[in-house]
């Protein structure tokens, strides 16, 4: 039992070796899952009871020891709320992605049960597409890990994101690694030779063939010109002091400088980072208010300018209106905070955008349905977990001149769908507007930037990047950072981008592998039940 842990825990070791932002290492998620896929096959053949349950607790540790390691920053994101109260709390992004995980290789061992090895690897893939489509749209859900991601840093390889989105990475990584699992366990069995050939030349084509075919997509993909001169501004607030420390107005004083520090007369857009406005606005009295009327003054200097920032906005409801509010009995009023995008320019136009994806605990409350008792204690609490309203559908700026812009903030950008959505509907680039300093200089950052690569990539939409603390960037629709800020400091960058009215596959289609993998999971684990019950 020691040698199959120790083959779980070099699996967790070589995926997060892999795992962005390490550069050289990507080729590791080839070959990453084949101990872990021994160790469950060693417990198969084994003469142990219990053996679901011992591949179960194999698996959960490796995939905790990849996890842990990855996005261990998670834990500085937490601080916030206090260091005793953040630790524990740590644990649950680390355990849960883990978890489900953990259960997708429990059921390919039920479905070893009761069909051949071959269909049940075959079962295992569609096991992991479900628990990753799964972790991307309940109400815990989080990403950050889906193993298309892990291409991040050789977006090279993955030109053909435009057709799959990053669920094709995802398939590609497993049916590598159980091709090589099948040519180990073939030369361990002393298998025929013409069946351990074949697995060799299956191996050599899915690995070499999808990389061919994006390194000629990447050299020859040319963009049509057609550019807009766009400023992102990276003003280097310390988190902790934007409400406490320094006014409103002076933040804004900041931004207002850089933004003038680099803009010319045809600059179209000017991008500042999340809650760049850090006092709350009232959106039915926006025009009124001190700080947007302080931003808009900026922005007179433009004739064509327009100014995506974000901000901290609610609406008051004389009655019960969403599900997301609370209610102020001393004011008689519902009311919903938001995390806001808005779209100001020269006119009374003033357009916004709500955050929808929202991080769970933290901008909402999970489940809140079931879990609408706790809204009193989070009131008492200060309203720092699950007080964010949000909208249910992706939005599009639009400027005078017609330009739609993608406005994302934060978490969003590693929901390539959600995004896609937003293209659609007629964004000619993308707008990510983020503040990373919560997790001080760590790696998340970094991991950030580098997901927002495959966001390009599919979309084949400039992205344009403005962070807090780091790191800004601007990114080309082959996904190469053609700038990027470095971390901490206080700057503005420019650059002349082209937008893009083209609609690429996975544009127009979505998720439709993650979809498609989901049914074939149910249908697998339909399966199960019924041969179980059948025996």
């Amino acid at each position: 039992m020691k040698k199959n842990i120790l083959l779980a825990i070099l699996s967790g070791l070589m995926l997060w070796i892999a795992w962005p932002p390490m550069p050289y290492t990507t080729f590791f998620l080839f070959i990453g899952f084949v101990p872990m896929l021994v160790a469950i096959e060693n417990i198969i053949r084994s003469n142990y009871t219990r053996k679901g349950k011992k591949i179960f607790g194999t698996a959960f540790l490796g995939f905790f020891v990849w996890n842990t390691l990855s996005i261990y920053w998670v834990y500085n994101a937490l601080k916030m709320v206090g260091e005793f109260v953040a630790l524990p709390i740590s644990f649950i992004p680390y355990s849960l992605g883990p978890l489900l995980m953990a259960a997708a290789c429990w059921l390919y061992y039920r479905l070893r049960l009761v069909t051949n090895r071959g269909w049940s690897l075959a079962g295992l893939v569609c096991f992991w597409i479900g628990y990753e489509y799964l972790h991307q749209s309940w109400d815990l859900a989080f990403p950050w890990m889906t193993l298309g991601n892990g291409f991040a840093v050789a977006h090279q390889w993955i030109q053909w994101y435009e057709y799959t989105g990053v669920y094709g990475g995802t398939i590609w990584i497993w049916v590598v690694n159980v091709l090589s699992f099948l040519i180990y366990v073939g030369l361990r069995e002393a298998a025929d030779r013409k069946l351990r050939l074949r697995l060799i030349s299956a191996f050599v084509i899915v690995l070499i063939g999808p990389l061919s075919f994006s390194l000629y997509k990447y050299h020859s993909y040319h963009e049509q010109p057609n550019p807009s001169n766009v400023v992102v501004v990276q003003p280097n607030i310390d988190p902790y002091a934007k409400e406490s420390s320094i006014p409103a107005f002076q933040q804004l004083s900041i931004l207002t400088h850089l933004s003038d520090s680099i803009g010319q007369p045809n600059t179209e857009f000017f991008l500042w980072p999340e809650t760049a406005i850090p006092e709350q606005i009232n959106e039915e009295s926006v025009r009124t208010n001190a700080h947007f009327l302080q931003a808009q003054r900026f922005l007179s200097k433009y004739k064509n300018g327009n100014l995506i920032t974000g901000a901290e906005t609610f609406k008051l409801y004389n009655k019960h209106t969403t599900q997301t509010e609370t209610y102020d009995p001393q004011g008689r009023l519902y009311y919903d905070n938001f995390n806001a995008a808005l779209n100001i320019e020269n006119s009374a136009e003033v357009q916004f955008y709500h955050k929808s994806k929202l991080v769970p605990g933290a901008e909402s409350l999970p489940f809140a349905g079931a879990l609408s008792f706790l809204k009193p204690v989070f009131a008492h609490l200060g309203g720092a977990t699950g007080s964010y309203g949000g909208q249910t559908d992706p939005s599009v700026f639009y400027s005078q001149s017609g330009i739609g812009v993608d406005p994302v903030i934060c978490y969003e950008s590693i929901w390539g769908g959600w995004i896609a959505e937003s293209v659609h509907k007629g964004a000619q680039f993308i707008a990510i507007i983020t503040n990373d300093g919560w997790w001080e200089n760590t790696s998340g950052k970094d991991q950030h930037v580098d997901y927002a690569k495959l966001r390009a990539v599919e979309t084949r939409r400039w992205v344009c990047r403005s962070a807090n603390t780091g790191i800004s960037a601007f990114i080309n629709q082959r996904g190469d950072i053609v700038q990027q800020s470095k971390w901490w400091v206080k700057t503005a960058l420019k650059q002349d981008i082209n937008l893009n009215s083209d609609l690429t596959f996975y544009v127009l289609y979505g998720d439709y592998l993650a979809q498609a993998g989901s049914i074939l999971a149910v249908l697998g684990i339909v399966f199960i039940v019924v041969r179980k019950f059948r025996k």
